[in-house]
């Protein structure tokens, strides 16, 4: 699924509404209609939230009418804002109780936003307060009854901080300590650009519902307290028309990892799926070996050997009989050269510390190889004390740090932003791949594109899951996947295993072993 800007989205909405073709307003009432039928097959049903709550007879007020718990929909002047309104109308005809604000900070109003406002003036069960000034905005937003606040102030064409009026109505969503669901973006929110420094002036939602593509700014770390969970929306733009145009930014599907997988053939045997080294480990850490060279053979590697330190010959044997097992001629680290022309694919990095002797294998490593290398951990953190040897390394190979790894290889940044297009320039100037772990972990690639992921969960923050994720991508570059796509599917089926499993245990119970043991789930998911 590509990533666009807020300009090609309107094109694409422009395109829609021409060669469709479908009246603009008809469009918004598309999205509307969407946005509500999310509410009630979603979020009203998880919230047990209903037009009446409770029992009749526990909820009679004193005139004999049942309680009813409004819904608040703050709106902008925009199509945003025209968004909102349509969302009110179509709720209050489910009988849901609708408060309107609308924010009054400019006399200037978008069309449909007009007609929208009119088509509303005609339901009389809704409430609508035309704000025009902070003192009426504070006296008339009473919020001790309310479920929940819908944001439909500003949506993703935003370009300039917010300010007067509309700053007080985000500060007054915010304050209001209910469920806060965002249409389209956070209010306040830049969709491709860094955001002002001010994060009252940002509606922090619980849940944005955003249209056809998610935004740029959903994918960074930093913004997660604004944007919450989100939920991307289907509204018909034209599909054909999106394909064409010329993004560089995708956020990885389910839809676009089975594209990847590749069909096995009845006749291939073992040779047919290559063989892979795992250099991992040193005394006290043969677990990180253990875990990546089984995560290997789990995501498909024909083969695989692992060479690590004497100490953990018996471990690894006992472990994982699956593989075969190297010992180094030292008792507690890797220190001997290695001769990679027999493999397939090599990965290193887990657990091997930083020990002068090991520094020196990974740099004989790096000028010997013709096929790219998967780094991860320690290799990684050795790279960055040597970081001359970077422009040696094999074109096109896998570097996957955790943030604060990827510092030390690149330096400070001032943000999210800065550190994206710094992962950017990295990966483009030395020609490999760069996979910066977290959520929506960020792949990018030397011809400047970047994949943002959709699967994994807070779980998955848990030692050794970086090692799993090491020997999934090292076995499908065994298999003859090339390294943009073993980075894409093996991060994709990573974080998939990794939710299937927080499924089975919880959050907090996951391990990484555990998300190895649900590889086989999360294939048969995307088969």
């Amino acid at each position: 699924m590509k990533i666009l800007t807020s300009e090609e989205l309107r094109r694409a909405d422009a395109y829609t509404i021409e060669h469709e073709p479908v009246k603009s307003i008809d469009l918004m009432e598309r999205a509307a209609s969407s946005c509500v039928a999310w509410l009630l097959n979603s979020l009203f049903l998880r919230l047990s939230v209903s037009p009446f709550r409770g029992s009749k007879e526990a909820e009679k007020g004193s005139k004999g009418e049942p309680g009813r718990k409004p819904i608040k929909i703050v709106c902008g002047l925009g199509n945003n804002g025209g968004d909102g309104l349509a969302i009110a109308r179509l709720l209050a005809k489910k009988k849901y109780k609708v408060d309107v604000y609308i924010i009054r900070y400019s006399d200037k109003c978008s069309e449909d936003f007009l007609i929208n406002e009119k088509r509303l003036k005609k339901i009389k069960t809704v409430k609508v307060h035309s704000i025009t000034s902070a003192e009426q905005l504070h006296s008339s937003f009473v919020i001790q009854d309310s479920s929940f606040v819908i944001d439909a102030l500003f949506g993703s064409g935003l370009n300039k901080p917010v300010e007067g009026l509309a700053a007080e109505a985000v500060k007054c969503i915010n304050k209001s300590n209910c469920p806060v669901i965002s249409i389209d973006i956070p209010s306040g929110l830049f969709s491709e650009k860094k955001s002002h420094g001010d994060s009252n002036a940002i509606v922090h939602a619980s849940h944005t519902l955003t249209f056809q593509v998610p935004k740029l700014a959903f994918l960074f770390p930093g913004n997660g307290n604004f944007i919450g969970d989100f939920t991307v929306l289907d509204i018909g733009l034209d599909h054909e028309f999106i394909e064409s145009l010329p993004s560089k930014y995708h956020f990885v599907s389910k839809k676009g990892a089975k594209l990847i997988l590749k069909p096995r053939s009845k006749f291939s045997h073992k040779g047919s799926f290559g063989h892979a080294l795992i250099l991992s480990g040193s005394y006290g850490k043969i677990g990180a070996c253990v875990l990546a060279s089984r995560a290997c053979l789990s995501a498909g590697a024909g083969l695989v050997t692992v060479h690590i330190p004497k100490c953990g010959y018996t471990i690894l044997q006992t472990a994982n009989p699956e593989v075969m097992v190297e010992t180094d001629s030292s008792e507690t680290i890797i220190s001997d050269t290695i001769s990679p022309g027999k493999y397939n694919a090599i990965g290193i990095g887990p657990g091997i510390g930083m020990e002068k002797e090991t520094q020196n294998t990974l740099k004989v490593l790096i000028q010997n190889a013709k096929l790219p290398l998967v780094l991860d951990a320690d290799a990684l953190n050795i790279l960055s004390e040597n970081k001359t040897w970077i422009s040696f390394l094999p074109k096109n190979s896998i570097l996957t740090p955790h943030p604060g790894e990827f510092k030390r290889l690149v330096g400070d940044f001032k943000d999210d932003y800065d550190r994206f297009l710094a992962q950017k320039e990295f990966s483009m100037k030395h020609g490999v791949y760069i996979v910066l772990k977290g959520a929506h972990t960020c792949i990018t690639c030397p011809d400047g594109e970047a994949y943002f992921n959709s699967t994994g969960n807070p779980g998955m923050a848990t030692a050794g899951s970086g090692d799993v994720l090491t020997g999934i991508i090292t076995g499908f570059l065994a298999q003859s996947y090339d390294p943009k796509q073993a980075c894409v599917l093996g991060v994709y089926l990573h974080g998939l295993a990794g939710d299937i499993a927080a499924e089975h245990l919880s959050e907090e119970s996951l391990i990484a072993r555990n998300i190895i043991e649900c590889l086989g789930e999360a294939f048969k998911e995307i088969r």
